[in-house]
């Protein structure tokens, strides 16, 4: 029998922080389906299989509650600007803020006052929304076109082709942390589950060191063992490379 999920306000704050935590483990960038999965793996705020996937019977189908509180999460973060504005389809994104800030005082007053004021705010255009288009079907008009956006230029000419020096600029100029957090997103990006015992530990060495799973098929689950550091001048040296394997095999890897 599943754990029942209730729909309360203390819950509600626990799926939010659960968010950022997910959001945090997987490098600051994931999908809605990973960032429940996550918290799942991690038992972040509590959640369980059971408790994110409780469903209850409604008059025409069946739904889960949790989801609910997710999905209005979401929105409830980005008022606080803990993440960057949801965009349908797309990856949640961690801001700075949302990186650093001091979960087990949230919300405080002035983030629940911003929470608030954004729901206001977008129960009041949904209204004027709904009020201008009972108007428009009452005259028979068109407003098709109105819904159109331009499309956002995904590039441009001018820009520098030498992509591969700016990349490596922007990476030495990270700091230990930003470049481990980094190192994290890209190893979640290459569809890595990192194992919650052995985990990512942050090292001295500006890198970080860990042990995961990489499924490549149905039938197949591999075992990765991790290990990135930034150098900023050289190629990395063959001893050293020698000692990963090392490692590595140490973890049957």
């Amino acid at each position: 029998m599943m754990t029942e999920y209730k729909r309360n306000r203390k819950n509600q704050i626990k799926a939010e922080r659960a968010i950022i935590l997910a959001l945090r483990e997987a490098g600051g960038s994931a999908s809605r389906k990973e960032i429940r999965q996550l918290s799942i793996d991690h038992e972040f705020e509590g959640l369980t299989y059971d408790l994110v996937f409780y469903q209850i019977q409604g008059k025409k189908s069946a739904y889960t509650p949790f989801s609910f509180d997710f999905n209005f999460g979401i929105k409830s973060l980005y008022a606080v600007g803990f993440i960057e504005e949801p965009q349908r389809a797309k990856d949640l994104v961690l801001t700075e803020l949302g990186s650093q800030v001091d979960l087990s005082k949230y919300p405080t007053d002035e983030q629940q006052f911003a929470i608030d004021s954004y729901w206001e705010k977008t129960i009041e255009l949904r209204k004027k929304r709904k009020m201008a288009e009972e108007a428009a079907d009452s005259k028979g008009e068109d407003d098709s076109q109105s819904s159109l956006e331009t499309d956002i230029q995904e590039g441009s000419d001018n820009l520098d082709v030498d992509w591969k020096s700016q990349l490596l600029a922007q990476l030495e100029a990270f700091s230990p942390a930003k470049f481990e957090s980094f190192s994290r997103l890209l190893i979640s990006k290459m569809g890595v589950r990192i194992d919650k015992e052995r985990g990512i530990v942050r090292s001295g060495d500006h890198g970080i060191d860990g042990f995961g799973y990489y499924t490549s098929d149905e039938f197949r689950t591999s075992r990765v063992a991790i290990q990135c550091k930034r150098y900023t001048t050289g190629a990395v040296s063959e001893p050293e490379i020698d000692r990963f394997k090392g490692v590595m095999d140490s973890f049957n890897a």
